[in-house]
């Protein structure tokens, strides 16, 4: 700890390195948490291990930070001038399966941003100029034949096990008899923290020397079988999981290996849909999960109100290796196949329910689902044949294009299937207009066009009723982003009514809202009735997403008429949907048509920072502010009239100040709520607020004490401290100490003071 101090004061990149297991993970965010209050932006960990892709580590990183990037620019340049002028520390963790991207990426950000600083972990150096390496070392760990149990619990890999030890047999204690069984486990486990955490797990059924003999064989097995090449460490670290696999039965085994295909994490009734079959039945997947819990293979997660379970990436891969060599040649493509069928049948069925109660719902599960959803489009993209399951899942996805990770994502998906899938079905004809869709959208009309041609020509070709209802939809919204109002209006009528004899309610809703907007713009007298129609919709079918933008186009109108105070109240009651930055391009139109009635009522100030909010999310958005251009005439005219009012120096005083704000403060000072500054990251669920006591025993767990040090830290029992612990796990929805601390260094304000504050 104190070497890392020393070498972030005096470089820009450090980089954890070891092999796997040793704890660079906890390590780095033990760092992260003793220096954050040094960074005024606070420190943010970016967790790689899902990520398979570097062409997605700009995007993953924006996540990581509260950015939903639904951009027409790459995400690279849009991250790059988000930290530009920030001082923040920025922790890469598990870096070392995205090698080149990482290195890429992080010499871009040090380029861009001069006060930002990089904390990344890999089991090999990232090899940009100017990185500094610290060495992360196993555990001091005693000899075999040590001396008393008293001074065997000096070692910190006995002090590690016997923590882990009491979490699964309260009152575990190291005793005389004990000792030199407990010293030889770490011993033999060379002081890697995974391996002793998996050794100490196995107490549930056997006793350290039983482990210990367990180990003993395990390694004579392995040094027959495994690479003379390989590291010490990496074969003793194998040795541990092999001994966590021998604890298994056969349906915890073969379960253990299945399961390996899902990336980030998972649900039961996912591991139901592709894990049973040959063996497993359906029934007997909920015992066999709750086994694997059981012996830490797999690790619970509360989002919410639904259970996740996930595996250590070391666990997953072990998995992995199973799937490929020891149960059959085509065990894995079965596995991999049956996943993709999953979240195939799982994007169709939020695609049906689109229109629905459930459509945020649904927007959230997808957001929890991503790496999955990209490890299915991978495989798909990746084995022959499959390119047209490929875009059946894309597709069904753009509606929640953040589910497939924002525009320039889904393009990318898009475009790789397009390009194997040539055949002309009515599914490639779906994907020509959602594509041109979006291409207009990020202002690329001329891949638009060109997607408008080829959809028309093969719609017309397969003479399919739907196709030809998109293909028709398509000319109106071309029409309507290349300002040709005139030529839009009666496109999307002929659209609308196509949609309303195919019964697509979806279809319908995206069709009246264009046509309203069409109409809004051109002066249309309907252009209400259409506007109440589409917000009618979504009323009856409880579609809180689709309303935002349904009182968007209706406030565009009445603000257009010159009902300022109408609009303005159109306008707030939309950006009352919850979640606002997982809906940016509603939230931005929002703010800006806001910015414009708010200059009108003589509230400069107030317009002049909304107009910096919007102007800030039209950045993230990527789209041409404001949208349309027949709105930009607004637009100047406003800061126009703004500048007047406040001179040059006021107005750009206070467009930085909108600009600064995040998308949920930024709600919040529209709608006139007074907003705090922003936690350190951006939480999707804000826990239940904690006491004084609970948290500095959060600031304790974030340095890694144990409960023992924190009770005298505190001032407590130890006892006393453990039921802090655990009250701060279920307060939190956490099932882990890590956890905990994870969540410290994200969400714990960087002023803090730790434990000692109030002294």
């Amino acid at each position: 700890m104190s070497e890392a101090r020393r070498l972030l004061a005096r470089t820009r990149l450090l980089t954890l390195t070891g092999a796997g297991g040793l704890g660079k993970t906890r390590l780095a965010l033990r760092i992260a948490a003793e220096v954050r209050r040094s960074f005024p932006k606070g420190a943010w960990v970016v967790d790689l291990a899902p990520l398979n892709d570097g062409a997605f580590l700009a995007q993953t990183v924006l996540t990581a930070l509260g950015l939903d990037h639904d951009s027409a620019r790459p995400a690279l340049p849009v991250l790059s001038d988000h930290l530009a002028d920030k001082r923040l520390l920025l922790v890469l963790d598990n870096c070392e399966h995205l090698l080149d991207s990482c290195a890429e990426l992080t010499r871009s950000l040090l380029a861009a941003a001069p006060h930002l600083q990089v904390l990344a972990t890999s089991r090999q150096a990232l090899g940009v100029d100017g990185e500094h390496l610290l060495p992360v070392r196993p555990l001091p760990a005693p000899d075999p034949h040590s001396p008393p149990a008293a001074a065997v619990a000096q070692y910190e890999a006995v002090r590690l096990f016997m923590d882990r030890a009491a979490a699964v047999v309260p009152g575990f204690t190291v005793g005389e008899d004990q000792g030199a069984a407990v010293a030889g486990i770490c011993h033999r486990l060379d002081g890697i923290p995974l391996a002793i955490e998996l050794a100490a797990a196995r107490l549930r059924v056997l006793s350290p020397r039983q482990i210990l003999e367990r180990l003993d064989d395990r390694f004579a097995l392995l040094c027959r079988g495994g690479s003379s090449a390989a590291p010490a460490r990496q074969r003793t670290l194998r040795a541990a999981i092999d001994g966590s696999f021998e604890l298994c039965t056969p349906s915890e085994r073969r379960l253990w290996a299945r399961l390996s295909v899902f990336c980030g994490g998972f649900d039961l009734e996912a591991a139901e849909e592709v894990c049973t079959g040959d063996g497993l039945s359906r029934g007997e997947i909920l015992d066999v999960v709750t086994g694997l819990v059981d012996k830490s293979i797999l690790i619970r997660e509360d989002h919410g109100d639904q259970v996740r379970l996930r595996m250590l990436e070391t666990i997953r891969q072990y998995g992995r290796s199973l799937l490929d060599d020891g149960t059959g040649s085509g065990e894995r493509e079965f596995a991999q196949r049956r996943h993709r069928d999953h979240y195939q049948r799982l994007a169709a069925r939020a695609e049906s329910e689109w229109l629905s109660p459930r459509q945020l719902a649904w927007f959230a599960r997808l957001r929890l689902e991503h790496a999955n959803i990209r490890a299915a489009l991978e495989f798909c993209l990746s084995t022959p044949g499959e390119s047209g399951n490929a875009l059946h899942l894309v597709t069904s996805l753009w509606s929640h294009r953040i589910g497939a990770g924002g525009l320039e994502e889904v393009r990318h998906w898009l475009d790789r299937a397009l390009a194997q899938a040539p055949e002309p079905r009515p599914v490639r004809a779906k994907a020509l207009w959602i594509d041109g869709w979006l291409a207009h959208l990020r202002g690329d009309t001329a891949a638009g066009q060109a997607r408008l041609a080829e959809c028309q020509k093969l719609a017309e070709r397969l003479g399919d009723a739907e196709s030809l209802a998109h293909a028709v939809r398509f000319a109106g919204l071309a029409a309507l982003f290349h300002d040709d109002c005139p030529r839009a209006v009666p496109l999307l009528e002929d659209a609308l009514e196509r949609h309303r004899a195919l019964h697509d309610l979806a279809d319908q809703w995206q069709t009246l809202f264009l046509l309203s907007l069409a109409c809004c713009l051109s002066d249309d007298p309907r252009a209400t009735e259409l506007g109440e129609e589409c917000l009618a919709l979504c009323t009856a079918h409880d579609a809180q997403w689709s309303r935002s933008y349904a009182l968007w186009v209706l406030g565009l109108q009445q603000w257009l008429r010159g009902d300022t105070q109408r609009a303005i109240t159109l306008l707030q009651d939309a950006l009352r949907v919850e979640q606002p930055a997982h809906n940016l391009l509603a939230t931005a139109q929002c703010l800006e048509v806001l910015a414009w009635a708010t200059a009108h009522t003589g509230r400069s100030h107030q317009a002049a920072k909304l107009l910096g909010a919007a102007q800030a999310l039209w950045q993230s958005v990527g789209c041409p502010l404001p949208g349309l251009g027949r709105l930009m005439h607004h637009h100047n005219e406003c800061r126009t009239q703004l500048q007047g009012a406040l001179g040059d120096e006021s107005f750009a005083t206070a467009v930085q100040a909108g600009s600064e704000l995040t998308c949920e403060e930024a709600v919040a000072c529209a709608l006139g709520r007074p907003h705090t500054p922003t936690p350190t990251s951006a939480g999707e669920n804000a826990p239940t607020p904690l006491t004084r006591r609970e948290e500095e025993v959060v600031d304790l767990l974030a340095l890694g004490l144990t409960n023992k040090e924190i009770a005298a830290k505190l001032v407590i029992s130890p006892r006393t401290a453990g039921t802090h612990v655990a009250n701060l796990l279920g307060k939190l929805g956490f099932t882990s100490r890590t956890r905990i601390a994870t969540w410290a260094v994200e969400h714990r304000a960087p002023n803090r003071q730790g434990p000692d504050r109030h002294r």
